[in-house]
């Protein structure tokens, strides 16, 4: 297989499959004068990267927005939850984080075929790979300085006062998710992987004895933020459906994953920091950046670190392998295709190391 250039390849946009087309008079009938501009006689396209919601640019006369609708057919009742998602865009963007304009919920599924909603189109740049190619050295710390600005600023956030304090369970996020991350790994598994077996019996004794809760973004990372066209900044960020209360040092871990990640040779699987000099691109070595986190959450250091970095990584390898078990069941995404059994193999190991002290 050869070499998947990233940012080729999820960019952009793309005629919808026959599959996922929408019925366009039907919904220009349903959005008349809900949306301003957008007129009768838009156009559609697909995005191209990876959603689990396929996700399509709106654009008439005079506007453009976004559709993200749930995958038509039988799906599993806690999946694809983009009401929720909703909900947060529309709580966050009210306390100020940037996240694009909400405009309406649609759960009537006769108009194309599943529920959806419709927010605004921000233009920018996706960047799918970290070192963000083509960029320079100034423009690169101006734009993982607002990353990093921003997830402490959601951190900060008080999920009760923006409405969003019943969107999770209160305390408990962490017990919770790694037991969720086991079993899918456990009904996953195709191959016999010894490091996953001793980490799934090792982190539960290593839970830290407290958690603190707040609003999590869940997949909070560079190519989940839209970076503003005329500016090194962000100017929203997307794909919160797996927003919840959690730990804010599990969302910080899994966050800073292009500094640990495994380097992918073939460049589709995952995008890695490793081995380049951050300096000279102008990004932060990740205990830089991790310690500018502390400083704007008001900590002098991350607490558990190891623990944390350790469980992101086991986290990691376990949705790597659930990939792997759809694609050979025959229910993977197109993208399935650019994940290999051995990196579940490559990132248990660091897992292992980072607990063991063995690595950052």
């Amino acid at each position: 297989m050869a070499a998947i250039d990233r940012q080729t390849a999820f960019s952009g946009t793309e005629a919808p499959p026959e599959h996922l087309a929408l019925d366009v008079p039907r919904l220009a009938a349903f959005l008349a004068g809900k949306v301003e501009g957008l007129g009768d006689a838009f156009s559609v396209e697909k995005f191209r990267g990876g959603q689990s919601n396929p996700t399509y640019k709106l654009t008439g006369p005079g506007a453009v927005a976004v559709l993200r609708r749930r995958p038509p057919g039988k799906l599993l009742p806690s999946a694809h939850a983009i009401d929720r998602e909703y909900r947060v865009m529309e709580a966050v963007g009210r306390a100020g984080i940037p996240a694009p304009r909400t405009y309406l919920y649609c759960t009537d599924e006769s108009i194309i075929g599943s529920q959806f909603y419709i927010v605004g189109f921000n233009a920018g740049t996706v960047w799918w790979n970290a070192e963000m190619p083509g960029s320079d050295p100034a423009s690169r710390a101006a734009v993982y300085d607002d990353m990093n600005a921003r997830i402490a600023q959601i951190h900060t956030l008080d999920p009760a006062a923006i409405g969003l304090g019943d969107l999770g369970k209160a305390g408990g996020y962490g017990a919770r998710n790694l037991a969720r991350w086991s079993k899918i790994y456990g009904e996953s598994r195709l191959v016999d992987i010894p490091d996953m077996d001793w980490l799934i019996a090792r982190l539960p004794d290593l839970l830290p004895p407290e958690e603190r809760v707040c609003l999590v973004h869940g997949d909070f990372g560079l190519y989940n933020v839209i970076v503003a066209p005329d500016r090194p900044a962000i100017d929203a960020i997307i794909d919160w459906e797996m927003a919840t209360l959690g730990d804010p040092f599990i969302d910080l871990a899994h966050h800073v994953r292009a500094w640990w990640e495994v380097p992918d040779p073939k460049g589709g699987a995952a995008t890695s920091l490793k081995g380049l000099d951050v300096h000279a691109l102008g990004i932060p070595a990740m205990d830089e950046y991790i310690d500018a986190y502390c400083r704007r959450m008001g900590l002098a250091e991350l607490p558990y670190r190891r623990f944390y970095l350790g469980y992101a990584q086991f986290r990691n390898a376990a949705m790597v392998q659930g990939i792997l078990k759809r694609a050979a069941i025959g229910t993977a995404s197109g993208r399935a295709s650019v994940h290999r059994q051995e990196r579940v193999f490559e990132i248990a190991a660091l897992a292992r190391a980072t607990l063991e002290g063995r690595e950052a």
